[in-house]
């Protein structure tokens, strides 16, 4: 039956406001976006950076560290921990997403890892919980742990009955994690868990793009949360490799 004149008006009608709306959506999540501090993006200079990944490349890599943003944050964001990391011999490998949401393609570490590359993976915020979902399905002959910033796995990303080694680092100062939520999370987790507090760090804090909506004023710089992000993964990545 072919359309009347009015019916197909009526269908280009809808299809436009769909359109738009899908473009204002889009708009109002870059405005919403958090963008790298001055000093991340200088950071990440030492990067390359292709459609599904940024990459700091260790020379004699010992390990590779895929890590998932935390939502509506650039991947750049990440970059002063992740070169330290680098420069200590791990290669990390910030995935990128669709509109900055991990949740949207929670199996992209599937692009960015090569099918012989020993890796741990971990996240901040909602990309911690994304990467233990990855993590609880994925082959784990290469796969040697798994770490979560401000963050939990769910009982989809149940790690509890896995023989992975997990690391679970929050801030004392954080003003957006859930923490009835973490707490009560606690148990999908492997009961060596490590857990770390960083004194005086907030949530934004695991990155560096500023102050994030919800959040508490942290008691320590930005660059002293950076250190210690990277000094407690670089001495928990040396027990795993």
């Amino acid at each position: 039956m072919t359309p009347t004149p009015k019916r197909k008006r009526y269908l280009w009608g809808c299809l436009l406001t769909l359109a738009v709306l899908i473009g204002l959506a889009g708009i109002i999540l870059h405005v919403k976006t958090y963008q790298p501090t001055a000093s991340a993006n200088q950071a990440s200079q030492a990067a390359t950076v292709s459609k599904n990944v940024t990459t700091f490349k260790a020379k004699n890599s010992k390990l590779t560290v895929v890590f998932y943003p935390g939502g509506l944050v650039e991947p750049a964001s990440y970059s002063n921990w992740a070169s330290q990391l680098a420069q200590a011999g791990y290669t990390v490998k910030i995935v990128h997403f669709p509109l900055n949401l991990a949740v949207l393609a929670p199996n992209q570490a599937k692009k960015v890892v090569g099918p012989h590359e020993q890796y741990v993976i971990g996240g901040h915020s909602l990309g911690g919980a994304m990467a233990a979902r990855y993590a609880a399905t994925a082959d784990k002959k290469n796969l040697k742990g798994v770490f979560l910033l401000a963050a939990y796995a769910d009982q989809k990303g149940r790690l509890d009955h896995s023989k992975l080694p997990v690391l679970s680092v929050t801030a004392s100062r954080d003003g957006v994690l859930n923490w009835s939520h973490y707490e009560a999370n606690k148990k999908y987790l492997p009961r060596d868990t490590t857990f770390m507090t960083i004194s005086g760090g907030n949530h934004g804090g695991f990155g560096s793009y500023g102050h994030q909506q919800g959040d508490k004023a942290a008691h320590i710089s930005n660059a002293t949360q950076q250190q210690q992000v990277a000094h407690l993964l670089i001495k928990w990545l040396k027990r795993i490799n």
